[in-house]
């Protein structure tokens, strides 16, 4: 798969539905009205999605799983027993995800009634985590990967690892809307302009996105064009970036590196 790429024709536009589970997480169940195909990403509390797949009246059909942390698996065992569905997951980490039915990883393609996606091997926060991108819908499915002006811990892989897959995420079409696992955007962009305080881009879409959670509302999805703008973890080649944090001749992954590591310790 070249990323940035199309890779099939014209497909129906699905109806995708997000909505808030756990703590902090986000549910997202994706829709094809003609198949009756209903796609949840990830399946952080099996009462959250059942509770959403009612209120819009579908049927659970597939849970397409990007990683093996709990808050992301935690409702497949439920999940499956009441609808029936099958569980798609990352190959590298099947011994870890209950009830996975198909194993999946780069550069493997899945179809779903008019819906087409490619799976994206995105490793890093864990070692077999994988995206999944729907081109025609302009829409991937980043688990977590990538955040709203931020970008997951590096828990299992490297950060040269999570560097390649942020930069994969990065190369989609412009306008490819992002849907993330976490609402971080605030706590994300605060940090960013500790990195990178000169970002007019950045101030703005923090202000954005305080005004947007003090109504109780959600701020992402994200595109690809708003973080390759506002996103300090996508901006390693910035000489702003790498003279702050004393790197100026560093290749990327290691400014990228420290940019994280400064993140962890914030």
């Amino acid at each position: 798969m070249r990323i940035g790429a199309p890779v099939y024709g014209a497909m129906i536009q699905p109806d995708i539905h997000q909505f808030p589970c756990l703590k902090d997480n986000f549910g997202v169940l994706v829709h094809d009205e003609e198949s009756g195909v209903t796609l949840a990403i990830d399946a952080p509390d099996a009462d959250a999605v059942e509770r959403a797949l009612d209120r819009k009246g579908w049927r659970l059909t597939h849970i397409l799983v990007t990683h093996h942390h709990a808050d992301h698996t935690a409702g497949i065992p439920a999940l499956k027993a009441s609808s029936g569905c099958t569980v798609i997951g990352p190959r590298a980490e099947a011994q870890r995800i209950p009830e996975l039915d198909q194993e999946v990883g780069e550069p493997d393609t899945l179809a779903f009634g008019g819906l087409r996606a490619a799976v994206i091997d995105t490793p890093g926060h864990t070692i077999g985590h994988v995206s999944y991108w729907f081109p025609e819908a302009k829409v991937a499915f980043v688990g977590d990967t990538l955040f709203a002006m931020g970008c997951g811990r590096v828990l299992e892989g490297t950060a040269e690892m999570m560097w390649g897959s942020l930069m994969k995420i990065a190369a989609l079409p412009p306008d490819t809307a992002l849907y993330c696992g976490h609402e971080y955007t605030v706590a994300n962009g605060r940090f960013g302009l500790s990195i990178e305080p000169d970002n007019l881009k950045l101030k703005a879409r923090l202000d954005e996105a305080e005004r947007l959670r003090a109504d109780g509302q959600p701020t992402l999805p994200t595109r690809v064009d708003a973080e390759l703008e506002t996103n300090v973890f996508l901006r390693a080649d910035q000489r702003s970036i790498r003279e702050r944090v004393g790197l100026p001749l560093a290749p990327d992954w290691k400014v990228f590196a420290e940019v994280r590591e400064r993140k962890n310790r914030a």
